[in-house]
């Protein structure tokens, strides 16, 4: 197994739910009030039968017109035709941003020969446009011209990969467990995003249900460190990929 951080960045997210660019290192936090800072890192992960892509990212284009993301598959050394399953952990949109590309007005699936792996609670949900998070022209763009399996609850997608209804962060959240041959790697997507969250308790505002979300933290951690799962933290601002310790009281960090 061979894992990869296609990093997109930090950014600023107000009320308006826009995702602005944000350079630690020339920006500064107190020029945007009212902010969440936030960093954002799909995953790569290549097992001996399929290139995995965890989440999409913001969508967001280089220069070129071409999606960062594609341009990232393309630095770790696959091309963005060789992904051959986009697993979603939901559809905020700072996950689901890459899932289409616009072209000549009008937006296209980014991985169009990929199997995209969805809950149906949340593709239906998505599809309401109910919510500001969610930005109903990505899955309509999606709608028939992708294979889309839309799973329900928990389960085995294949020999290896297992899929787990979470809730949490929102109601439809799921996250995967991968077994490559004793290879494993665990994907949290927003429940548990980043490596800190298991350094210390607490319950976030921005979650639909914090107290489930910090109880699922806790037990993920746990089975992380027991079974020997690396984990991809999606918000991580520096440890994108670790290992976890547990002895019992305490959760200790060890980067990959």
């Amino acid at each position: 197994m061979t894992i990869h951080t296609l990093a997109e960045g930090s950014y600023s997210v107000d009320a308006t739910k826009k995702f602005i660019p944000f350079d630690p290192q020339t920006d500064n936090f107190k020029d945007r009030p009212g902010s969440l800072f936030i960093h954002v890192n799909p995953f790569l992960v290549q097992t001996a039968e399929d290139l995995i892509l965890f989440d999409t990212g913001l969508g967001y284009k280089d220069t070129r017109d071409e999606l960062w993301l594609h341009q990232h598959i393309r630095g770790a050394g696959y091309q963005p035709e060789d992904v051959t399953l986009v697993l979603m952990s939901h559809l905020h949109y700072d996950h689901s941003g890459g899932l289409v590309i616009e072209r000549n007005g009008q937006l296209e699936p980014s991985f169009p020969g990929a199997k995209h792996v969805i809950q149906k609670g949340e593709w239906e949900f998505g599809l309401t446009g109910k919510s500001s998070s969610y930005h109903k022209e990505i899955f309509e763009a999606l709608d028939g011209k992708v294979d889309l399996n839309l799973v329900e609850g928990s389960g085995e997608l294949k020999p290896g990969i297992s899929y787990e209804l979470s809730g949490g962060h929102c109601p439809n959240h799921q996250v995967f467990w991968i077994n490559d041959d004793g290879q494993k790697c665990f994907f949290g997507g927003d429940v548990l995003p980043e490596p800190e969250q298991l350094l210390r308790r607490f319950i976030a505002k921005y979650d639909y249900d914090g107290r489930k979300a910090a109880e699922l933290r806790e037990e993920y951690g746990k089975k992380a460190a027991d079974e020997g799962y690396t984990c991809l933290f999606y918000h991580a601002k520096s440890t994108t990929v670790a290992n976890v310790g547990h002895n019992g009281e305490h959760f200790t960090i060890i980067p990959v």
